[in-house]
């Protein structure tokens, strides 16, 4: 069975992952390439929802800084492995919003302990056909953040998250998309990276 095209997209909270990939995964439908969407994320925003209700501040203080990255990244591995099997039964092309190196990043940029145990776990999870880094300056990406109005991110934080992708030993085999033009832009870069794995793409 030929292994199903994998494309993530990666990068620091608004550098435009999210809306880029359904754009993307929108585009790739159009045009006839069976095509699906999927959030890989670790559950930060249910994590942050269920700890106001309960009277915390946010995820971490809700299960500690021990508890909490093992969360997180038991709720990314099933999302990723519900991913995988999809594709694996389908066939069809998988867009994916973040994957295994956003787990990496996230817990080296907080510090956490336990990131070599969570990249052996990682193994079983094949690296994607290609991985898309979104570049976008730390500054912008906050400006972006703050405007959509559904959480903040401290600057020092960004710039850290940003940091740690670029450290990542995997990324020299990313490419990088320039994320800091306007969405038109960027859709056509990521076009160009796509169109070799599923043919050209029209908008």
């Amino acid at each position: 069975m030929r292994r199903p095209v994998l494309i993530a997209l990666v990068g620091v909270d608004g550098s435009g992952k999210t809306t880029q990939a359904r754009a993307l995964t929108r585009r790739l439908t159009a045009r006839g390439v069976p095509a699906a969407y999927f959030e890989n994320a670790g559950g930060r925003p249910l994590w942050n929802r269920l700890a106001r209700v309960l009277g915390r501040p946010d995820g971490l203080a809700l299960f500690g800084r021990t508890l909490y990255p093992a969360v997180e990244a038991a709720v990314r591995a099933a999302t990723m492995a519900r991913t995988l099997l999809w594709s694996w039964a389908t066939g069809r092309a998988a867009v994916l919003d973040r994957w295994t190196y956003c787990q990496y990043v996230i817990m080296q940029a907080r510090g956490d302990r336990g990131g070599r145990a969570v990249r052996a776990a990682y193994r079983i999870f094949p690296a994607p056909t290609v991985v898309c880094f979104l570049a976008v300056a730390p500054e912008v990406a906050q400006r972006r953040v703050l405007a959509r109005g559904i959480d903040t991110e401290e600057l020092a934080h960004l710039r850290a998250l940003d940091a740690a992708y670029r450290a990542l030993p995997e990324f020299g085999g990313f490419v990088v998309v320039p994320g800091d033009g306007d969405t038109g832009e960027v859709a056509a870069a990521l076009d160009r990276v796509a169109a070799p794995l599923t043919g050209p793409l029209s908008r």
